[in-house]
């Protein structure tokens, strides 16, 4: 019977990520042609691509700068997301602390101040993207998550961050869900916000900057050439001073860069508009972000138009890094999230789903950013966000322009960009190391979050996963 309603309210759903099923979308930019000399250039039309070429331009007006993106603008990851846009660059507070200890208030400091320039170029430039600063609930469903919250709310408190930690009815009287057993409200350190409609405000302030930007554009071929870097494409070359490689899960034209990250697919589902009996029943007024603690995870958001996105828990990884387009839609898992959606709000019985899509995640070993240098500094490639790239890509842009100049600051001596993650193993090592961590991460959620023997070995090698 729960198939059979789920298969029903899918029925009609659009394969369109929510955020790119919308009138506003842009025209499709030229595709590059011709041969030219520039003083930088951005190789991927996403966040970290368009946040490089605008920083780029205010430090230096009179600088050339060109982006150059395979396919379009926030087709991939940038307009697949939940729209999450969140201070922290360390894929959260324990992931940081496991690994940069010592770092972690100048780190929280700097994705503060990156959050809040994220809103201030907004602002700025009149982007119309939906941009909330809501924070975000963190939610425990199962008895041993508040334990695990507790010990975050005194994490945090120890670094000098503000969180509340709330009991059931409190968490419940922020927005109404009987599986709510506590919470940590997170009032300022996470944004809801659009995604794509950021993505086109960007690239706009870009070209109003003096920037140029062309889609359809993949770059074949990397090489030096003198004190300049020839990038190939099917329909030109360009000769740059400087480039930022901002190819997320991308095959990077940087060999080396490739086996940092390797793609897991997360899925998503959106209503249509709740009603106002629906929202009521919700009484989600804070319009908050919500997350839970499992390490199987849910995030869910309300959208400007009230539509309920619901996404996470099912992330899947396929042998080879498969990044095929039929990886997009996933029909067990989209009716998994439609039944945990009602076990969450089960006064949305009857909602239809609008619209459901998958994406694929630049996923690092350390769960966080890293960069790669090249041709002698010329070139600076940046992936591996993890999923929290809405928010720490601006931050990603700013290090490689950094990095690019030379500059030797409180960003560049940051022991994340100084030492780079673990490599990924080949195949079939990889596909079966993966695989072992999701059966485990799996039995940990259904016993009480105790991590076995795999886990506590991936904890000690500095690979430890838990959220």
């Amino acid at each position: 019977m729960a198939t059979r309603v789920a298969e029903a309210a899918l029925e009609h759903a659009s394969s369109t990520p929510l955020w790119c099923d919308d009138d506003r979308r842009p025209e499709p930019r030229a595709a590059y042609r011709g041969d030219h000399d520039v003083d930088l250039a951005v190789v991927g039309g996403g966040f970290t691509g368009l946040w490089a070429a605008l920083l780029a331009l205010e430090e230096d007006p009179g600088r050339e700068v060109v982006v150059l993106e395979g396919a379009r603008l926030g087709w991939a990851a940038t307009g697949r997301n939940g729209g999450f846009c969140s201070s922290s660059l360390t894929h959260g507070v324990a992931n940081g602390l496991a690994r940069w200890p010592k770092e972690m208030p100048l780190l929280q400091r700097l994705g503060a101040a990156n959050l809040d320039a994220i809103e201030a170029t907004i602002r700025q430039h009149r982007i119309d993207c939906d941009f909330e600063r809501t924070g975000e609930l963190d939610v425990a469903v199962e008895p041993w998550q508040l334990e695990d919250l507790r010990g975050l709310h005194e994490t945090l408190c120890e670094l000098g961050e503000e969180s509340e930690l709330l009991g059931a009815e409190q968490t419940r009287a922020l927005v109404a869900s009987p599986t709510y057993l506590g919470g940590l409200l997170d009032r300022r350190g996470v944004a809801m916000v659009n995604p794509a409609r950021l993505a086109w405000g960007l690239a706009d302030a870009v070209e109003g900057a003096g920037g140029r930007i062309h889609e359809s554009t993949r770059v074949l071929r990397l090489r030096s050439c003198g004190d300049r870097v020839l990038l190939t494409t099917a329909t030109g070359t360009l000769r740059a001073r400087q480039v930022v490689l901002a190819t997320n899960v991308f095959r990077s034209p940087l060999r080396r860069a490739r086996v940092y990250v390797v793609p897991v697919w997360d899925h998503m589902i959106a209503t249509e508009p709740l009603s106002h009996s629906q929202l009521d029943g919700l009484g989600w007024e804070s319009r908050s972000g919500v997350g839970d603690s499992g390490n199987r995870f849910h995030y869910y958001r309300l959208t400007s138009d009230n539509r309920l996105l619901f996404g996470g828990y099912d992330a899947l990884y396929y042998y080879g890094s498969d990044l095929s387009s039929r990886r997009q839609r996933r029909p067990e898992t989209e009716k998994m999230l439609y039944g945990h959606m009602l076990a969450t709000f089960p006064g949305l019985a009857g909602v239809a789903i609008t619209h459901t899509w998958g994406g694929a995640i630049d996923t690092s070993t350390r769960f966080s950013a890293s960069w790669q240098r090249a041709c002698g500094g010329k070139v600076v490639s940046v992936l591996g966000y993890t999923g929290l790239g809405v928010g720490a890509s601006r931050f990603g842009a700013q290090v490689c322009l950094d990095l690019l100049a030379g500059r030797d600051n409180e960003r560049t001596r940051l022991e994340m960009v100084r030492r780079g993650p673990i490599p990924w193993p080949p195949e079939p090592v990889r596909w079966l190391g993966i695989q072992m961590t999701r059966r485990s991460i799996a039995r940990a959620d259904a016993n009480g979050g105790r991590r076995d023997l795999w886990l506590r070995l991936l904890d000690r090698l500095g690979l430890g996963f838990d959220s």
